[in-house]
């Protein structure tokens, strides 16, 4: 990976806010993020997609979000969660719109030990993206289109952001022009070269090594029905493996974007919300809207500042925030 020209701080300490925003490196990263963003919506509003705003509290929010906790809110007397992810939102939003997105905020209660993986906040933004009518394959063209289009934004408007943070810009055009290739869950599994667990998520520290070995950005599909949330649907025609995916970025930046074909039949829903220990009697709005019927789609949600991590080419996704928030570390 190359080297910013310049180091805000040590990886795991970011700087006050004021040493953070009046750097030059920070300046040139948020013009990029900005570029990306732009990118991003001219791609979507050119499927005819319609831009939607998250709620940022509800009584529920997506459960599925590999160790981190929910951040309850009292509202008005009712216990509240801030949003992990606009999952239950884009389904919803589809009785609306065919096609919705959002630049979603999203906060999680990270684990501590990710405060090491350069790659986890509490406080982040995603491209979340929904298609009715849409299977997993539609949704990986969308992602990888998505990110063709921002990437090249940021290559065509911000040239001179790229030199101050040392980006080959060369390089970088390389890495979005080819396309991405798709491996298997397995197939990756075969390629770490050391024992992992197939009914589960693949760890951060082998995704990285994954990610260090990568040409290009690629896709993992057809994970363990066990490792994501019930909103995923399951392969009709290979029970216990899910319609999922991964965009894995390269330069050891490790998982951007996770997306899969959803699950929209009531009842299934049901069952799996009981088969991943979750109560359906919190989703009751959510419900009430799938039992009138929601269309059949798929989607997938880009963390914007790791995107915007990897495409600077920096260390850290702190980096890539104004206000940056890492697991364990109070902040403004």
């Amino acid at each position: 990976m190359t080297a910013p020209a310049a180091r805000l701080m040590p990886l795991d300490q970011p700087p006050g806010p004021r040493e953070h925003l009046t750097s030059p490196v920070t300046q040139a990263v948020m013009k990029i993020q900005q570029a990306l963003v732009a990118g991003a919506r001219e791609y979507l509003s050119s499927e005819g997609a319609v831009e939607l705003f998250q709620p940022l509290i509800g009584p529920v929010t997506d459960p599925g979000a590999r160790g981190a906790k929910q951040v309850d809110v009292d509202y008005y007397g009712h216990r509240y969660k801030m949003m992990a992810s606009a999952i239950l939102y884009k389904q919803a939003s589809l009785v609306a719109f065919d096609k919705v997105f959002f630049i979603a905020p999203n906060v999680r209660l990270e684990p501590l030990e990710t405060s090491s993986t350069h790659r986890h906040l509490t406080e982040f933004h995603q491209i979340d993206v929904e298609f009715a009518g849409a299977s997993r394959d539609d949704a990986i063209a969308v992602a990888e289109r998505l990110v063709r289009q921002a990437v090249r934004k940021v290559l065509t408007t911000q040239a001179d952001a790229l030199r101050v943070v040392g980006r080959d810009t060369a390089k970088l055009a390389a890495l979005v022009e080819r396309p991405f290739e798709v491996l298997t869950h397995g197939e990756v599994l075969d390629r770490l070269g050391y024992p992992h667990d197939e009914g589960t998520e693949i760890g951060w520290e082998a995704e990285e090594f994954i990610s260090g070995g990568a040409p290009a950005p690629f896709f993992i599909v057809d994970y363990p029905k066990g490792s994501r949330g019930f909103y995923d649907k399951e392969d009709p025609s290979r029970p216990s493996t899910l319609m999922s995916f991964d965009l894995i970025a390269p330069e050891y930046c490790g998982e951007i974007c996770s997306g899969s074909e959803r699950e929209s039949d009531y009842v299934k829903i049901v069952t799996r919300m009981r088969e991943t220990g979750e109560n359906p009697a919190k989703y009751s709005w959510y419900l009430d809207i799938v039992r009138q019927g929601i269309p059949g789609s798929a989607g997938f949600g880009i963390g914007l500042e790791r995107l915007t991590r990897w495409v600077a080419g920096l260390d850290s996704v702190w980096q890539a925030s104004a206000y940056p928030k890492l697991p364990g570390v109070v902040s403004p």
